[in-house]
Parts: structure tokens; sequence; C-alpha cells
């Protein structure tokens, strides 16, 4: 097996670091192993798009450093969309099988507006 590259290197230390600094805020680590996931089946010829996140997630790790920062949160992902799936997809395709209109509340359990719109 051939060693890591510097790239590899950098973003496996991004990752340890990130894990390191939402230690005590909640939420934080299992969104940080979340979006590491998310992004495990990118191709390494990549090199843009890693870059790209390798920078994002240093800004993200500014602002988890920073002590403004008490907790992290995301939004929740449509019911039926699996890592599978996005990892299949094409790089832009839309996530969803047209199923409607999008909004960012599918999914949430948001209350639906009743007909007399009150």
């Amino acid at each position: 097996m051939s060693r890591p590259s510097r790239l590899q290197r950098q973003v496996l230390s991004l990752y340890r670091e990130l894990l390191r600094a939402g230690r005590g805020k909640p939420g934080a680590e299992a969104r940080v192993r979340a979006e590491f996931r998310q992004h495990a089946c990118l191709p390494r010829s990549d090199v843009l798009r890693i870059e790209y996140l390798y920078r994002r997630g240093r800004r993200q790790l500014q602002l988890l450093r920073s002590d403004h920062a008490t907790a992290m949160g995301a939004f929740v992902l449509p019911r039926g969309l699996t890592e599978e799936a996005r990892c299949a997809g094409a790089p832009g395709a839309p996530l969803d099988d047209d199923e409607g209109p999008r909004s960012p509340f599918n999914g949430v359990g948001s209350p639906e507006t009743p007909p007399n719109g009150r």
C-alpha cells in the first residue's frame, strides 16, 4: 500500500481537529462524522472538490473553536434518502425523485397550512 498523499494527511488531520474541537459541544461530533461519511465516496481524482471541502472544513473548525459556538445542529434530510443514493447519484443531480415542490420543511414534521390559510 502506498503512503498517504499530503492532501490525505491534511484531511485526516482536519477530521481529528474537528472531533477534538467538538468534544464538549452537543451534536458536534455526530455532525462531523456524518459530514465526513457523506463525502467518503468522492473519488480521489476529484481534487478540486476535496480541496474546496477541506477549506470549508477549516472555516467550520474556526467557528467551532470560538467561544460563541455552544452546540452544532443540522437540517434533517427527507425520508428515504440514504447515503448510498447520494453517493450513487451524479454530482449536482437533484436529490429527490420529483415528489412535488421542494421545501426545507419536507420530512421534518412541520404542520401543514390549512386550506383557509390560517
